[in-house]
């Protein structure tokens, strides 16, 4: 292979694909301004509403409680609350959102806390719904503290210390670096965006310089050019590995501008909804992991884009890659997924399992290295795999 040619390859077809309004908005436009105004400002929104929602003076329904005018008197007292009428509805105005909660009170409520019996308080509310679940929240709240003044007062009556009513203290103190704490936050999501912006920068460009050559008939020229067929996959590759590596470096980067600028703009309270700073040799070592991954991705695509004959026609072809690249991605979500020796040769998975690691500050150089080493072959054999392809002449020329 010619270095040299395949750089000639490389150079033409990135002059070609920035002339290109399809990979500037996959490369640029999406992973700069889309991207990060979707997850900042779903984080900002999502702050928001669920801030509003805890500020809400609830409207509840109390049921029962005519016989006690004690209990009833500190209800009506009770500021972070809105009485209404008793209703027999009161499932049906909760699900329409009339009221956010209801309480049942038994019977003789006060003559039973007084006598030192057991009460029970039934709470109504809609699990679907995060304003109903403040408000049982509150009620909750309120009951409790009736509860354990009661009971204050009968150990005050029995001349006993209030250490009676929690005679072990159990403290849990957290061990974790700050930087670790920020790391995990991030590493729940980041490895995920990561991967799947690699898979969707190279997407574009693997399709357009095979189907779309094929659709535009400029396929036959380019076979005649004085270049072999391996410069001329490998040219074609380094733009496609150059967009895809681009566009995840690209939202990375615009995410973490912006979620700085929006920490500052809205003040601390909003801090801990928008996607936090990560330090710069986590990034860097995620980027390394996710190399061999992008070279992969890159061969890849530009293996099943070469089957098809038509641009929509290659789309077809690489939609079902996209669940295959998603469902391993987000299987790192799930509890009791760890990265071990049965996961560190799983193409994807192991990548974003590492990087998981990785961004929660912890550095397993041991399956580091195998992941990386596993994830070149793989990428060896999908590069492998396109030259090959390109050297069918049924499956350049398919008609």
């Amino acid at each position: 292979m010619s270095f040299h040619n395949a750089m000639i390859v490389y150079r033409k077809e990135l002059m070609d694909s920035l002339r290109d309004r399809r990979t500037i908005k996959s490369m640029i436009l999406v992973p700069i301004f889309i991207f990060p105004l979707v997850t900042i400002g779903m984080s900002y929104l999502s702050y928001r509403f669920i801030g509003q929602a805890r500020r809400e003076i609830p409207h509840i329904m109390v049921i029962g409680g005519e016989d006690s005018p004690n209990l009833m008197a500190k209800l009506q007292q009770f500021k972070e609350i809105d009485i209404v009428p008793t209703n027999v509805n009161y499932t049906a105005q909760i699900l329409n959102k009339k009221i956010r909660a209801a309480v049942r009170v038994p019977q003789n409520f006060d003559a039973l806390l007084q006598r030192g019996d057991q009460v029970h308080v039934s709470i109504y509310y809609s699990k679907e719904e995060i304003t109903s679940q403040f408000a049982a929240d509150t009620i909750a709240k309120f009951f409790n503290d009736i509860r354990d003044e009661s009971a204050r007062n009968a150990l005050v009556v029995r001349n006993l210390p209030a250490s009676v009513l929690e005679p072990i203290v159990v403290g849990k103190e957290n061990v974790t670096p700050p930087e670790a704490e920020v790391g995990s936050v991030v590493a729940r999501l980041l490895p995920y965006f990561i991967i799947v912006l690699c898979l969707n920068g190279a997407t574009t460009p693997a399709m357009d310089l095979t189907a779309g050559e094929k659709e535009r008939g400029t396929m036959e020229t380019i076979l005649c050019s004085p270049v072999s067929r391996t410069d001329l996959v490998f040219g074609k590759f380094l733009l496609v590995l150059t967009t895809s590596l681009t566009t995840a470096f690209l939202a990375i980067t615009s995410m973490s501008l912006c979620s700085m600028y929006a920490q500052k703009l809205i003040g601390a309270g909003a801090a801990s909804s928008l996607p936090p700073t990560v330090a710069f040799r986590a990034i860097a070592a995620v980027f390394a992991m996710v190399l061999p991954l992008s070279v992969f991705f890159s061969g890849a695509l530009l293996a099943l884009a070469l089957f098809a004959k038509t641009f929509r026609e290659a789309q077809s072809y690489v939609a079902p890659l996209m669940l295959l690249v998603v469902l391993p991605a987000a299987t790192s979500f799930l509890p009791g997924v760890e990265l071990n020796f049965k996961t560190i040769f799983i193409p994807i998975l192991n990548t974003s399992l590492v990087n998981k690691e990785i961004l929660a500050g912890t550095y397993h150089w041991g399956f580091i290295g195998l992941i990386f080493v596993s994830s070149c072959v793989y990428a060896t054999v999908a590069m492998s795999y396109a030259v090959r392809l390109f050297n069918n002449e049924k499956v350049l020329l398919r008609a």
